[in-house]
């Protein structure tokens, strides 16, 4: 079994019985090691484990996020930290997780060690944790066969410690490369299909240049979510630069373009009340067009969606409103999370789970929040509301 060779890195920390799951992988994905605790969670025996490879457990979103966020993050940094995603049970229902990863090298190869949570349990392990750790300490001063139990435990800390120093500069050094790397040659199409469609073309022509068109807007919004979340994980937040607008008017604004992304999909807008008021304009069109976006992914094919713009002194309110499936109960309390997405119809017009993450963020730098009410007869509704005056 792969438990017994001891040229894998790391294997004398697979305790089975830790209150956390603990895993050693190939670089690819493949599982060399896996502890009980891990087993159990999951529904699988050892032996099932052994030899398959990690994404297969996961979810199909936490598939997409693997290949985006996760492996590439892992080529570069060598470590990952904090990171929710869903694993699939045996049984076939999900589970949520927390992992932190570290990459090492050994005579063997490049393997991957883990370290994963459930993520309802998360608080409740780290409370035990500290007290396990204190009462570990006590036991290691009287016990000195059990000191190469700590010196892998002071091991584990500093290398901990070490990815929380680097995870701001990576986070410096993402930022430049997707602004630089991802952005310009995004805008490079986008001006090229701008050209284009300047010429006369055939209707299958038109076609194919909207579809180029759409995937570039997309590929822009993404990008720009992706540089949103980078900042809130390094504790910048989102900036805004508040100046007087007209709600009305932006709304409809940005729903004028938004028509052109989404065609097909009816855009209705509502006005209320009167007045301007003080706002960043751009990062209100990011969130607007970040819930239409979600309302256009998750609402029913057939229906449109109503975009309202109220003024009630002294609160400026937006609401996003679709028809369709509603959103699960259990998932309405971590909604607003990042990577946290409803349910699996319309795949393809899907993100990372970041949308909904940055319209909140977007909410908050303007002192205010966002809220959701779903159902089926009433349909999903987005609530932003923020006052009229930023101080």
């Amino acid at each position: 079994m792969p438990a017994d060779d001891d040229s894998l890195p790391g294997s004398e920390i697979l305790f089975d019985e830790a209150d956390c799951g603990l895993l050693l992988t190939a670089e690819n994905g493949q599982i060399a090691q896996v502890n009980l605790t891990f087993c159990r969670w999951i529904g699988y025996r050892r032996s099932e484990l052994v030899g398959r490879h990690i994404q297969d457990l996961m979810s199909p979103e936490g598939r997409t996020f693997h290949r985006t966020y996760w492996a590439p993050l892992m080529q570069i940094q060598g470590v990952i930290a904090d990171v929710k995603f869903d694993l699939v049970h045996y049984n076939g229902h999900s589970i949520p997780m927390m992992l932190s990863a570290v990459r090492c090298e050994s005579s063997a190869g490049i393997f991957h060690e883990m370290t994963l949570f459930k993520a309802e349990d998360r608080q409740r392990y780290e409370r035990e944790l500290l007290h396990a750790r204190m009462l570990a300490e006590r036991h290691l001063a009287k016990h000195l066969k059990d000191q190469r139990v700590m010196d892998i435990t002071q091991d584990k800390l500093r290398i901990t410690y070490a990815a929380a120093e680097d995870r701001a500069l990576f986070a410096e050094q993402l930022i430049g490369i997707v602004s630089h790397d991802l952005r310009n040659p995004l805008s490079a199409i986008k001006m090229a299909t701008e050209l284009l469609g300047r010429r006369e073309m055939d209707a299958k022509q038109a076609q194919i240049l909207g579809h180029i068109t759409h995937s570039a807007e997309r590929a822009q919004r993404l990008v720009a979510d992706l540089l949103d979340f980078t900042l809130t994980q390094v504790g910048r937040g989102i900036a805004v630069l508040p100046k007087p607008v007209d709600l009305h008017e932006l709304v409809a604004d940005c729903l004028d373009e938004l028509s052109l992304a989404f065609p097909g999909h009816e855009l209705t807008h509502l006005r209320y009340g009167q007045g301007d008021f003080t706002a960043d304009s751009d990062r209100l069109y990011q969130l607007i067009g970040n819930l239409v976006a979600n309302a256009v992914a998750y609402g029913a094919a057939d229906s449109g969606v109503t975009v309202s713009s109220r003024i009630e002194d002294p609160a400026v309110i937006i609401t996003v409103h679709n028809l369709g499936t509603p959103i699960p109960p259990e998932l309405l309390k971590d909604l607003f999370e990042p990577m946290i997405r409803g349910s699996h119809d319309n795949a393809e017009l899907r993100s990372v789970g970041l949308g909904l993450f940055i319209v909140r963020e977007i909410a908050r730098a303007h002192h205010g929040d966002v809220a959701v009410t779903s159902s089926l007869t009433s349909g999903t509704t987005f609530t932003a509301t923020f006052p009229r005056t930023i101080n």
